[in-house]
């Protein structure tokens, strides 16, 4: 059980004035290898004491005497439930609950992997008391699980009369996913932090051994979404790292292609060189900032894994392979609505990273290899080893230069620092890429021509911009401006 340590002020008995409050947290619930567990977790309000003698399917809420005195014990409560109880009318499978008063949910909705919303209108004050306990309880029945709440963070409007307050001291600061104002109880619940932690029984812990694996591995559980996979797995999906499923080599390590039966799909393997400390902090920044990213223009991080040395990424498998490869190597026709399509899929990823999210992330690495294309060639930005956090409305962040010569902005060089801007300096030598069909930089080309941006800006002051596009394309455009 965890509790706040000071009491909520919920509501004025005088004026009938109720707190907003806002609170948000996240956990993580590990079976530790079970295909069964239970019973779940709640984030509860309670105006009185708690029960004692409790049974696995209350959560620790309620005991049998409870359930059939409903005022014995006042409560409400978000269940966030394992394991399907009939006597409770629980729905199939996982779900998340709104509870008053009864294990009964009000309203439920089941978990999947994508975000869910849960709403409920109730007045707290026709149910709980001015002053109420919250917190979380957990509870296990005949299955096992660990609950592990990772943070909680608490917020309140309402002021307690100073002649009445019970306790005083520093305001409370807790953490949780929900938001109460004025009658809302639950009011668009956002479970992306909600996240079963399944490990399944094939003897992960005793492969992976070392205490910084071990630390390592409660940092990277408090994300979302994606999980860890043993060494072995992917050596079995990767034909052992053979060079015939080889798909690329990148500064720190090569790709590999691999099919995993548990999915069912295959999935691009990335495989860090051994003993690189760079590669070491690439690889822990990758998995704790990209497993909090959700978009449609974003590689989906399937997973890690990492045993005495080896460090992997799995990756989602996009079958029309990178940006740099279709229009620098393969050649691929790519017609001008297939290239304004990556463009723009491209800008979104961007929006969401510097404006969209939580935090304004600041990718340091933008350029046409990173950009992966999909069956239908849009774009899904990768590589998040370099990105940096930086919080909304603050400035440029001092940062090691990093980055690929010839998309990197040329204040980067002058002051070390990296910020959105930057980021979008680099979209725009991609946008060059995509227009032209020329690499950022190309060795072998005529001086004035090395370097794509200086050659498409000498063009553009001689009047000479279109000789710059890529003339395949501009042959389909001229053909269908003639034909139209």
């Amino acid at each position: 059980m965890i509790v706040g340590v000071e009491r909520l002020y919920l509501w004025d008995q005088t004026s009938r004035n109720l707190t907003d409050f806002t609170t948000n947290f996240s956990f993580v619930i590990n079976s530790k290898h079970k295909n069964q567990y239970a019973d779940g977790l709640t984030f509860f309000l309670s105006g009185t004491q708690l029960p004692t003698d409790t049974l696995g399917e209350t959560l620790g809420l309620a005991n049998e005497k409870n359930e059939t005195n409903k005022s014995a014990v006042t409560f409400i409560a978000v269940e966030f439930d394992t394991f399907t109880n009939a006597a409770k009318k629980d729905p199939e499978g996982e779900h998340i609950g709104i509870d008053i008063n009864s294990m009964i949910s009000v309203k439920t909705v089941n978990c999947t992997n994508t975000t869910q919303s849960l709403s409920y209108k109730v007045d707290l004050r026709e149910y709980l008391t001015e002053y109420v306990i919250m917190g979380f309880l957990g509870s296990t029945g005949t299955y096992f699980q660990i609950n592990k709440i990772c943070s909680w963070n608490f917020s309140s409007t309402l002021e307690p009369p100073s002649s009445v307050e019970p306790g005083e001291g520093n305001k409370t600061k807790l953490v949780v996913g929900l938001s109460v104002c004025a009658f809302v109880v639950v009011g668009g619940f956002g479970l992306a932090w909600f996240y079963l932690w399944r490990k399944r029984n094939t003897g992960r812990d005793q492969e992976d051994g070392g205490d910084s694996d071990l630390a390592m591995d409660e940092d990277f559980e408090k994300g979302t979404g994606p999980r860890k996979f043993s060494f072995n797995e992917l050596a079995f999906a990767t034909t052992n790292f053979s060079e015939g499923e080889k798909l690329g080599e990148g500064g720190f390590g090569g790709v590999y292609r691999g099919f995993l039966r548990e999915l069912n799909s295959y999935v691009a393997v990335k495989r860090v060189t051994r003993n690189s400390q760079q590669g070491m902090k690439e690889y822990a920044s990758e998995v704790k900032i990209f497993c909090r990213l959700r978009h449609r223009n974003l590689v989906q991080l399937m997973g890690w894994c990492h045993k005495k040395g080896e460090l992997l990424l799995v990756y989602e498998l996009l079958p029309n392979g990178s940006l740099s490869t279709c229009l620098f190597e393969e050649k691929t026709l790519l017609t001008w609505a297939m290239r304004y399509r990556i463009a723009l899929g491209l800008a979104s990823s961007l929006l969401y990273l510097h404006e969209e999210w939580e935090q304004c992330v600041v990718h340091r690495d933008i350029k046409s290899s990173n950009v992966m294309l999909d069956s239908d060639f849009n774009a899904k930005l990768r590589d998040f080893g370099l990105a940096r956090l930086v919080d909304h409305g603050k400035g440029s962040q001092t940062t090691v230069l990093a980055g690929t010569m010839g998309y990197m902005a040329p204040e980067c060089f002058m002051t070390g620092k990296a910020s959105k801007e930057s980021d979008m300096y680099s979209f725009g030598i991609v946008a060059l890429e995509i227009c032209c069909g020329r690499r950022a930089v190309e060795t072998k080309a005529e001086e004035n021509q090395i370097r794509l941006v200086e050659w498409v800006w000498d063009l553009y002051g001689v009047g000479k911009l279109l000789e710059a596009l890529i003339q395949d394309c501009l042959q389909i455009m001229m053909i269908n401006k003639w034909n139209d």
